[in-house]
């Protein structure tokens, strides 16, 4: 009784979506008489672009931004990023050498966006080179050998002292350090603030014996338990931590507390769970989901989708050989399915990843040849392709009306700290429709038990999964998915936010 009534009050105010589509974004959480915040973090939330001539401001689709910012617009506060915009100095007021600064939301400022200007070699160095080719293969368990180089640890250093240099200072400030990047950061600010420092780590924290890969673990670990709160997706991630600073610094850790002193400070290690924005979305109608399907190319009446980055973390290799086995095992689906993948490029000056494009290109190729040639088609449609996939950078608002064509969504990450794709298909999806395919190495996994959980690497059983999954009774599948969607709007982004804020709170009362 109780999933047959959430189902209809659901379904009811998915619908009244269309009727009154949103115009803004959540309310933060109510804090009372809260400090301004500082945001440093690698993505700005504005970026400026001269495209065809004329400046464009883009607003990258980003979970961090849906987060934070509406703090940052409630409270004031600055939010300081790497300036990686082809227009972006020439839109920003010079503070100084090395960054620039400008109020923002364009439409209506409430906070200032400070710029980092970096050169080409500290970016590739930086960014590239220790952060991606370095420290992300290192936390994730993706098979791909990490690369770590004097030159870019160097520039590594340099780029975190550089973001500390545009701190202001305030010691009112609550500031909150976001992610791999910037490792070294929270030490830097602690030796020249006394403002509350949180970071927050958006990826997996790895077993320590393979932290201690990094010829630099030991300077990694220094510079985040400057920091008064360390955030991670998982309580696994947490214990990796807690496991790596027991095995590499002179340390006290408090296992009940689930902190770590150090040099006289003590670091609480704490888990928070990173959601998505639950502003309704804007509902299509039979008609535009139609015409929707005619631009992507969609001929076959089902539908199973991806929304992945081109990343050799996010398992597209093993979904690709899962689906051509599914369509082995399952001949009556050629013809009436499709695989639909929507591709975003990333970091393709980087070797791997290049190699991981070729290698995905290279299956779609040969599944579309294999299931569409006389031999294989069952179709009578010349226009059916089994995979249809589709590169490029794609704003929130077309990701969110693709979701809803997904019968099924396939989420098939090696490894993961969230996985936010999960949380956004079953939030978009009609609480009557649609079914999650989820990887059990994801953080999602945790909180998304309803999904169809698999392991990646059991091409078998992921291609018994998606069979399963267009077979599902409607009754199951609406059982799923509104108690994923109930989870999912209790623990949205700004829950996290307001959580790892007010437990930064505590520890500035607690001093």
């Amino acid at each position: 009784m109780w999933v047959a009534q959430t189902h209809r009050r659901m379904l009811k105010n998915h619908e009244a979506a269309r009727i009154n589509p949103p115009t803004h974004t959540s309310a933060s959480p109510n804090l009372d008489d809260l400090p301004r915040i500082i945001v440093i973090a690698n993505r700005e939330p504005y970026i400026h672009e001269n495209m065809a001539g004329q400046t464009t401001v883009l607003r990258p689709a980003s979970g961090l931004v849906s987060a934070l910012e509406p703090f940052l617009r409630e409270h004031g506060g600055i939010w300081i990023a790497h300036g990686s915009g082809s227009a972006d100095a020439n839109n920003s007021n010079r503070l100084s050498e090395v960054c620039g600064e400008l109020h923002v939301p364009p439409e209506r400022p409430k906070y200032k966006l400070r710029r980092v200007w970096l050169t080409k070699e500290e970016e590739q160095g930086y960014y590239y080179g220790f952060a991606n080719e370095g420290l992300w293969p290192l936390c994730h368990l993706a098979h791909v050998q990490p690369r770590f180089r004097l030159n870019d640890w160097e520039h590594y250093k340099t780029v975190n002292r550089r973001f500390a240099s545009c701190v202001p200072q305030n010691s009112t400030d609550l500031i909150l350090v976001q992610d791999y990047h910037f490792a070294l950061l929270p030490r830097i600010l602690r030796e020249q603030h006394s403002n509350p420092i949180a970071l927050f780590w958006h990826i997996p924290w790895p077993h320590p014996e393979a932290f201690t890969i990094c010829p630099w673990g030991k300077d990694l670990l220094f510079g985040m338990l400057g920091a008064d709160v360390i955030g991670f997706h998982t309580q696994h991630h947490c214990e990796n931590f807690l496991q790596s600073c027991k095995l590499l610094v002179e340390a006290r850790i408090n296992w009940d507390n689930s902190s770590v002193t150090f040099g006289g400070q003590e670091t609480l290690v704490r888990v928070f769970p990173i959601g998505i924005d639950t502003t309704p979305i804007v509902v299509l109608n039979d008609e535009e989901k139609v015409s929707l399907r005619k631009r992507y190319k969609i001929t076959a009446p089902q539908i199973a989708i991806g929304v992945d980055r081109i990343d050799y973390t996010k398992g597209l290799p093993e979904r690709l050989d899962a689906i051509e086995r599914f369509f082995e095992k399952n001949p009556d689906h050629i013809g009436q399915t499709s695989y639909v993948e929507m591709a975003s490029p990333s970091r393709s000056s980087i070797p791997a990843y290049q190699n991981l494009l070729t290698e995905i290109q290279t299956k779609i190729r040969r599944i579309n040849t294999r299931f569409t040639s006389p031999a294989g088609n069952r179709s009578k449609d010349p226009e059916y392709l089994p995979i249809v996939f589709h590169s490029g950078h794609f704003e929130w608002d077309e990701v969110q009306r693709f979701y809803q064509l997904g019968d099924v969504c396939m989420v098939t990450s090696l490894h993961d700290g969230m996985n936010l794709v999960a949380k956004e298909y079953v939030w978009c999806q009609r609480p009557d429709k649609g079914c999650l395919i989820l990887s059990q190495f994801t953080g999602a996994a945790q909180e998304l038990s309803e999904s169809l959980l698999i392991n990646p690497y059991a091409t078998e059983h992921l291609a018994d999964t998606l069979a399963r999954a267009f077979k599902m009774p409607e009754d199951e599948r609406a059982q799923r998915m509104v108690s994923m969607k109930e989870k999912i709007h209790r623990s949205n982004a700004h829950h996290w936010a307001k959580k790892m804020i007010e437990t930064l709170l505590k520890t500035l009362h607690q001093a």
